[in-house]
């Protein structure tokens, strides 16, 4: 039988029992119960980590990043056919918490995807329990969690970007439009939602990235996310908030529509007859 995501309760005391005053607070997203089960009995011999919510389904997931006060969500790489984007997503909805993803094993082009689209710790679903513990707490505390091989992979990423024949990397002043999409990029999102934020289409966008590709020298969205965010160039860039809905403004017009509409209908003729039967001099047949 499904479960839901559910407080425990047990784990919301005082502040002072964690020594230092403050809780690592987790949410287990995981598809197996016995995994979501040891790993609370795990947490539980730790005075500073507590489980407030748990997860089976990546809808589940989804409504315990908005449901639950945390810091970091653990997430099981199998909860969706797509993990780099529902991560993408659950930081979407909550940008506060820091997500560490299980994979089933090591995966250099996932581990890539992840790591660019804002996940903050990759760990083995075989991590040794104090490993995991030590994840927790490094995230917790603003800090990336690799592996040895997925730093690695990282590296030989950054280095490959660094190596490209550019020269010298001269200074490059991007436009404020090319600034605005490039820092949608650094944040994970994909080009529909760019472009809805940006009020352009997403071939525009596209033209617009390789046009930073060249000026910057990178080769792909990963590589522009990391030279951004190491030479600092959009630091302080504000992004613009998702338009509202087409709805509204359907249904705003829909109803000026409608109200135009019995305002303009002529009204029957003084004195002519009316009722059933009996065709009204504005009736349209």
């Amino acid at each position: 039988m499904a479960s839901i995501p559910v407080d425990v309760e047990e784990n919301l005391g005082a502040g002072d029992e964690g020594g230092n005053g403050a809780f690592v607070r987790v949410i287990v997203a995981d598809t197996q119960a016995i995994f979501r089960a040891g790993l609370r009995k795990v947490f539980a011999l730790e005075d500073d980590i507590r489980v407030v919510g748990q997860a089976e389904t990546l809808a589940q997931a989804q409504s315990a990043v908005k449901k639950f006060s945390s810091d970091v969500m653990i997430f099981e790489a199998a909860l969706a056919p797509n993990p780099v984007e529902a991560v993408a997503d659950l930081l979407r909805q909550n940008p506060q918490v820091r997500i560490v993803v299980v994979t089933p094993g090591s995966d250099e082009e996932m581990t890539l995807d992840l790591f660019r689209r804002g996940a903050h710790g990759i760990v083995s679903r075989e991590v040794e329990p104090e490993l995991l513990v030590d994840c927790l707490r490094k995230v917790a505390a603003g800090e990336t969690w690799l592996d040895t091989q997925a730093t690695h992979w990282v590296m030989e990423a950054y280095r490959n970007q660094n190596n490209r024949p550019t020269g010298a990397r001269p200074k490059v002043q991007l436009t404020p439009k090319e600034t605005l999409i490039v820092s949608c990029v650094t944040q994970g999102m994909k080009n529909k939602e760019i472009a809805l934020r940006v009020g352009t289409t997403e071939q525009v966008v596209k033209n617009y990235l390789r046009k930073v590709y060249d000026k910057l020298g990178v080769a792909d969205r990963l590589e522009l996310a990391l030279y951004c965010l190491n030479h600092h160039v959009v630091d302080n860039t504000k992004v613009p908030p998702l338009p509202a809905p087409p709805e509204t403004s359907k249904a705003a017009n829909a109803a000026a529509a409608g109200a135009g509409a019995a305002t303009s209908a002529p009204s029957p003729a003084a004195g002519a007859p009316s009722g059933p039967g009996t065709d009204s001099p504005g009736k349209l047949t």
